[in-house]
């Protein structure tokens, strides 16, 4: 039995409504920085906690596993417990989590917290975008709405990265944990005071075998990218790992076309619209991590830049995410989804090409610069223009509507640094024995090959993106 998406009755415009959006976005933004904000301060944490390479590794990676891995459980418990209820307990997780990071004395210690700091996000992120959903059902105020959210999403990875190199340089790399416990408190105050409970359904069914299923695949699929990193594709643990998690995805989506309650309704992939929005926002995922794992790189170990400088020099991606929603938000009313998503797109794809310029000598100004700022507009039309697609008219789904956004991007990045990781070291190698250069030399040659890589296989989704969509009118909202 399959499920598709029903439209509700949108519900009475609360007049708190943009506190309610305003307290929940500083919740967002404090968890979507934190899948940052520990890489500039990964080189000191090793250091004082004496991390291995792979224990290095987990402190970001458990983060983003179980954040992605959980955010379609998380956009089902929120129609489920309704949105208010999962807002204030995923806030309140995650500042439980932090300071048990912020404190953390082993590595174990470390890497649990950042999992449930992920989990944490992961039941807190759906709810905010079915906030969004239902509560701008439509008009400007919806366009004003995900141009705000989106400038926090899109902006929390250099917010990310700057507080983590100011705060490990000014205090220490435990406050770049301990500092999301008062925002959290704060936050978690304004979302009980402005956020109404939302249409809770607690009779509905939980899908738990589909839970399982998604969650045990998404998770897989995550950590064989990361296993890929080190052991490479072809090595057994991480085909094993990869080839159960696409058959437990597989089984997943076979599942819910059965199932009286599924955990994503196959209406909401279904839709061309919301489907052209998820690849969109992979592809841009995947192209934008690896390139600011490339860039941090360059800024740090070729340019010299200390951690606090190098999280400055990411200023100007917030910035230029500022512009780029301004202008979606206009064209977000009426203009069709394609000349929104393609053009982010391509924007993301200009940008990886302009790093495939990538030199030893290159400089911030004259090549760093301008790729960062391209990655900024790329971001804000794709992100901007997904969300409001995904939870437009999504209903009670709203929730996993917009996680499924989510996932998309915690997939997309994975796969990302994973991917493009394993070309670029492939090339550098081969670099470094033709040519017999440095090492630094070598992984300059490779990044470069690798964003060249990445920016032709984003020319390619923006062409795929506009064949789903189609060449007629398809308004991101209507």
């Amino acid at each position: 039995m399959s499920t598709v998406i029903t439209s509700t009755p949108p519900e009475v415009a609360s007049p708190r409504r943009w506190a309610a959006l305003g307290w929940a976005a500083t919740g967002q933004l404090m968890i979507a920085a934190d899948a940052t904000i520990m890489n500039v301060a990964l080189p000191t944490v090793q250091r004082d906690l004496a991390l291995s390479p792979a224990q290095a590794q987990w402190v970001v990676t458990a983060f983003a596993l179980c954040y992605g891995g959980f955010l379609l459980l998380g956009g089902r418990l929120s129609a489920r417990w309704g949105r208010r209820r999962c807002l204030l307990a995923g806030l309140a997780l995650f500042a439980v989590a932090s300071l048990l990071g912020g404190l953390a004395v082993t590595p174990a210690m470390l890497i649990t917290a950042r999992a449930v700091q992920g989990l944490a996000g992961a039941l807190f992120t759906p709810s905010v975008l079915a906030l969004l959903g239902t509560s701008f059902p439509g008009g400007a105020d919806r366009a004003r709405a995900f141009g705000r959210y989106g400038t926090v999403m899109g902006s929390s990875t250099g917010v990310g990265l700057v507080l983590g190199g100011v705060l490990t340089d000014l205090a220490g790399w435990r406050w770049s944990l301990l500092v999301a416990v008062p925002i959290a408190a704060v936050a978690a105050a304004g979302v009980a005071r402005t956020v109404t409970a939302g249409p809770g359904r607690a009779d509905t069914p939980v899908d738990l075998v589909g839970a399982v299923l998604a969650t045990g695949g998404l998770v897989a699929l995550g950590y064989a990218a990361s296993r890929a990193e080190t052991a490479g594709w072809a090595g057994p643990s991480t085909l094993g790992v990869l080839a159960a998690g696409v058959a437990a995805l597989g089984v997943f989506a076979a599942a819910q076309r059965r199932v009286a309650h599924p955990l994503l309704p196959p209406g909401v992939v279904a839709d061309r619209r919301r489907g052209g929005a998820y690849l969109a926002v992979l592809a841009m995922a995947a192209g934008n991590v690896a390139a600011f794992f490339f860039l941090t790189f360059h800024l740090q170990h070729v340019l010299g830049f200390p951690p606090v400088l190098a999280g400055l020099a990411f200023l100007p991606y917030t910035l230029a995410i500022v512009l780029g929603v301004r202008g979606a938000r206009r064209l977000l009313t009426d203009a069709p989804v394609r000349l929104l998503l393609v053009p982010g797109l391509l924007a993301t794809a200009a940008g990886l090409g302009l790093l495939g310029l990538l030199r030893p000598d290159s400089g911030y100004a004259t090549l760093l610069l301008p790729v960062i700022v391209l990655l900024g507009l790329g971001n804000a039309f794709v992100l901007v223009t997904a969300n409001s697609v995904a939870t437009q008219d999504a209903g009670p789904d709203a929730g996993v509507a917009g996680a499924t956004v989510m996932t998309a991007m915690q997939v997309g990045a994975s796969l990302g640094v994973a991917v493009l990781g394993g070309v670029a070291a492939a090339a550098a190698d081969a670099h470094r024995r033709a040519e017999a250069v440095t090492a630094i030399v070598a992984g300059v040659h490779g990044q470069a090959v690798a964003s060249l890589v990445a920016a032709v296989a984003l020319a390619v989704a923006a062409v795929a993106v506009f064949g789903i969509l189609g060449a007629g009118r398809h308004p991101a909202r209507h």
